[in-house]
């Protein structure tokens, strides 16, 4: 059977690349196989006349995240995505790898060094949180609950220094009282129902606003319910909550790391503060989408 290339396809469909490697990751092309990394498309299987452009399901960033992971593409949404919420997220905690570093640790499972010392656990905890970006990818369809929050968390900090600390405890809730910013956050023996609490007002309701995810965000991180990472696991559940809810995720910035602070500190007293900080971030997502010709 005579096969044709991703480039060929997508001109006799007259779509884009992007869209038919999408397609094959979906099983939406019958006998599409991938050698390597590259699809190829059955000659004979794929007609222009065939497919209506517009009468197909539109693609969500849901569905694309999911197909480009899948398929491994390089260059994508997905690919960037991993890369800057990692670098950022990690960036606003302290981590001194680079953006390029990052992207290599990413790309090829290696670093170069550029002057100064680098720290081990700036290393795996970037590696830890591309794995911690598969999850919020792969269970963006399904209700928030402790387990998977949990899960986050041990999936972030393990092999850490933190993790061979006894008093540490990786993937479960802390043991020590901590602050955050100078403000007292939940003592360790209210944890647990302090979560259950707020995880179960949270479910309650169906379809969430930008404010309600926020607001979410705003309570875990007073309560603070991990000795260490909690920033960046609730980063990470917020962008998992847009996708669920078709919501256009953002990311918070190095650049905007002191009014996103201070929007957390004042959200209950001026809420526009980080609902307009998000926004901003959400804006310079929204032209990312644009360049990915994403909805």
């Amino acid at each position: 059977m005579p096969y044709i290339t991703v480039e060929e396809a997508a001109r006799n469909m007259n779509l884009s690349e992007r869209s038919v490697r999408n397609y094959c990751a979906g099983e939406r092309i019958p006998g599409a196989v991938m050698i390597g990394k590259t699809w190829y498309i059955p000659e004979d299987t794929v007609k222009p006349d065939r497919l209506n452009r517009h009468t197909e399901p539109a693609m969500t960033l849901l569905n694309v995240l999911a197909a480009e992971k899948a398929a491994r593409i390089s260059g994508g949404i997905y690919h960037r995505i991993q890369i800057d919420l990692t670098y950022n997220s990690n960036h606003i905690e302290g981590s001194r790898l680079t953006h390029e570093q990052t992207r290599l640790i990413y790309d090829t499972n290696t670093i170069e060094p550029c002057g100064g010392i680098l720290k081990v656990d700036d290393i795996v905890e970037t590696a830890n949180h591309f794995r911690c970006v598969n999850m919020i990818i792969a269970n963006a369809a399904y209700p928030l609950n402790e387990t998977f929050i949990k899960r986050l968390h041990l999936t972030l900090k393990n092999g850490t220094g933190d993790s061979r600390l006894d008093w540490f405890e990786v993937g479960a809730y802390k043991k020590l009282p901590n602050e955050v910013g100078g403000i007292e956050t939940t003592l360790p023996e209210n944890v647990e129902s302090e979560m259950k609490t707020l995880l179960s007002a949270y479910n309650r309701t169906g379809k969430k606003t930008l404010d309600e995810l926020l607001d979410f965000h705003c309570r875990f991180e007073r309560i603070h319910p991990f000795q260490d990472g909690n920033g960046r696991i609730g980063r990470l559940i917020l962008f998992k909550e847009c996708l669920r809810n078709g919501i256009v995720p953002f990311i918070i910035g190095d650049d905007i790391k002191a009014y996103y602070y201070r929007g957390l500190r004042e959200w209950e007293t001026e809420p526009g503060y980080l609902r307009d900080t998000c926004l901003s971030a959400q804006d310079n997502f929204t032209k990312v989408l644009q360049y990915f010709r994403i909805e």
